[in-house]
């Protein structure tokens, strides 16, 4: 009987590693089907994208460049202008001190 016995001992040990062996199996089965689930996270940009402009910032924007050149040509104009005035003062000055010269 006793080698019914350690038979017996012999067969529960065994079957107590094989369970914890399936144990191990069925948990790295587990932790597999598990990753295969999730997916990879996507890569994300990590700076801030600003927002386009509008048709109506862009309008106003052509606006403002418009009436920037208009105020540009009229303050050239306003320079040409005194540009000459100033030439047509110096020759006269100019003028009037050779008259004024000979008179001497």
């Amino acid at each position: 009987m006793s080698d019914a016995l350690e038979k017996a001992e012999a067969a529960a040990r065994e079957a107590a590693q094989n369970t914890v062996n399936v144990e191990h199996i069925v948990a790295a089965v587990l932790a597999a089907q598990q990753a295969q689930r999730q997916p990879a996270p996507q890569h994300q940009c990590e700076h801030q994208h600003k927002p386009r402009r509008s048709a109506g910032e862009w309008l106003g924007i052509a606006c403002a460049v418009c009436v920037g050149g208009v105020g540009i040509a009229f303050a050239s104009l306003a320079l040409a202008i005194l540009g000459g005035t100033a030439a047509i003062v110096v020759l006269v000055l100019r003028s009037m001190w050779v008259d004024f010269q000979k008179r001497r």
